[in-house]
């Protein structure tokens, strides 16, 4: 066992190091991409020009520079932002990773659960219209953009029908942290939990109904049934715990994808400054550091979920603990 964590400590530092390398030679050992005139400024004379590639250390050699830059991020933690000089941009992921992780965790509980029960619902009654119904209420979840629903939510909430009993309580767009105020921070989130649930709901309830399905004729279910247990008790005790491999490993991807910034045309729409938003704003200005910083922040949930995920397969199913 404790091979194994030192394996996957290793992988983990191993991959990491790889993003690092990567984003840092997309950014600086490309052809045309010195960040001295996008710092220095338009029209900048030859002499400004040096002294700026002179005081950011551009003027040293690459893997100077990732060292250097490395350090300042993981160590010093001093790494400033190339676009507004003077920001420390590990304080501003530090900031904006509580929204995201609100906006996220919330989220996932409410596609989960109603994920489970919409596939195990459909399928029980396997070919009836209540498959078929929460089928296509599924598929619909998922055509819907976010960007759409997210909109369509602000204008029934915010604006038509802010005013009557059910949506008064709707607070306007923004963030209240969890610790400031606990029953302001679910009134802000419970509309962006529900609006990014939506299509997960969806593709997690149709693979866990194709899974049970598939495992319904599996010699353990037959033998369950043999039984005499009523058939909820196999699907659920039986079939829902085999089933759930597929489904916890897209939750572990898509759970990391979402803290690492995949949220962020939700973030966008209900004014939530989040992790996906900073990065957005650090793409379009192609600040460097703050792009390395959320990105390793990214990478980091990317990897933890993965190991996670492995941990979750040896729980939910024993024949992969010894090796069959």
């Amino acid at each position: 066992m404790v091979t194994a964590l030192f394996r996957r400590l290793g992988q983990t530092l191993i991959v990491l190091i790889g993003i690092s390398v990567l984003i840092f030679a997309v950014f600086f050992a490309t052809p045309g991409a010195d960040p001295t005139a996008r710092i220095a400024g338009k029209n900048a004379s030859p002499q400004t020009m040096e002294r700026v590639r002179h005081e950011y250390g551009f003027d040293r050699s690459l893997p100077v520079q990732y060292a250097t830059m490395m350090k300042k991020l993981f160590i010093t933690r001093d790494l400033a932002s190339y676009t507004n000089r003077g920001q420390l941009v590990v304080p501003e992921i530090i900031q904006a990773a509580p929204v995201t992780l609100s906006l996220v965790c919330g989220a996932a509980v409410i596609w989960v659960l109603a994920s489970v029960a919409t596939g195990t619902m459909a399928a029980r009654w396997r070919g009836t219209w209540i498959d078929r119904g929460l089928m296509m209420a599924g598929l619909v979840g998922i055509s819907i953009p976010v960007f759409w629903l997210g909109e369509v939510a602000n204008l029934v909430t915010q604006a038509r029908y802010h005013d009557t009993w059910m949506f008064s309580w709707v607070p306007g767009p923004g963030y209240v942290p969890l610790t400031e105020h606990p029953w302001a921070w679910f009134k802000a989130l419970v509309i962006p939990w529900i609006v990014l649930a939506v299509m997960f709901v969806g593709i997690y309830g149709r693979v866990l109904r194709a899974d049970l399905v598939a495992v319904s004729g599996e010699d353990f279910m037959r033998t369950a049934r043999a039984k005499g247990l009523s058939p909820w008790r196999v699907l659920i005790r039986h079939g829902l715990r085999t089933s759930m491999i597929t489904f916890i490993s897209l939750f572990g991807l898509d759970f990391a994808q979402l803290l690492g910034g995949g949220a962020l045309l939700t973030e966008v729409v209900f004014g939530l400054q989040g992790v996906g938003r900073l990065t957005y704003q650090a793409l379009a200005g192609l600040d460097l550091p703050l792009i390395m910083a959320s990105v390793m922040y990214s990478a980091v949930f990317v990897v933890l979920a993965n190991a996670v995920v492995d941990i979750v397969y040896v729980a939910l199913d024993p024949r992969i603990r010894d090796g069959r």
